[in-house]
């Protein structure tokens, strides 16, 4: 149950801190407003608040292993948000960060 937890606790991360960049990102460059630069930054500061929920409590390995679920999640959600299309390589390197991922969560240590 605990793995559950964990990793729900970084698809929502994951949502909050892509999401959030992506408004900010909208606000500023896709000149949308101050409101969508607002939310992108309540966004972000809950990223910060869902991270502190992960049941390890070595920040420095949470936050390290959340790297690789950002680099997968970011292209997940530029091909669902605006229609980017990864290439094979994208797709190899973020299988390789999300192996990363379980190998500093979920690996045995004695």
């Amino acid at each position: 149950m605990t793995i559950a937890r964990s990793l729900l606790l970084f698809a929502l991360a994951a949502v909050a801190e892509i999401g959030g960049a992506w408004l900010v990102w909208q606000g500023v460059r896709e000149q949308r407003g101050l409101l969508w630069i607002a939310a992108g930054v309540v966004a972000l500061g809950a990223y910060g608040f869902v991270a502190a929920f992960q049941p390890d409590p070595n920040f420095g390995r949470v936050l390290a292993a959340y790297g690789g679920v950002f680099i997968a999640g970011s292209l997940l959600w530029g091909t669902l948000a605006d229609g980017f299309r990864p290439d094979r390589w994208d797709l190899i390197g973020a299988g390789v960060c999300l192996a990363g991922v379980v190998l500093i969560m979920y690996a045995p240590r004695g």
